[in-house]
């Protein structure tokens, strides 16, 4: 019987340890990316720090294949809330803040794609 109660125990130990994190909420996207939304407008000549620190929380949320794709669906659909982004701003991010992003900051992406 204590072999049992310990076999369970380990296992459910295991179990948490292995599953995966809580999916990415574009709640969580936006509010890394809000501080960018001034130079992604051409209001600011370059991305401030708060804005690059953001751009790599993006990076980190985005892990997994379909994380990624959450997250590139995310920053499209802000992307769309943005008439006046500019899209050259938007390219330009990940390297003004010196971030390998996986994930295109535009309108015209498929997220699908992305893996």
């Amino acid at each position: 019987m204590k072999v049992a109660v310990a076999v369970i125990a380990i296992l459910a130990v295991f179990q948490l340890v292995v599953q995966p994190g809580q999916a990415v909420t574009c709640g969580q996207v936006d509010a890394a990316l809000l501080p960018c939304i001034g130079f992604l407008v051409g209001k600011e000549a370059s991305p401030s720090a708060a804005c690059c620190s953001g751009v790599k929380t993006v990076k980190s949320l985005g892990q997994t294949p379909a994380d990624k794709r959450a997250c590139c669906s995310c920053v499209k659909a802000a992307a769309g809330k943005y008439s006046n982004l500019k899209d050259e701003a938007a390219q330009s991010l990940p390297t003004k803040c010196q971030v390998q992003l996986d994930i295109p900051i535009s309108r015209d992406v498929d997220c699908d794609k992305i893996h």
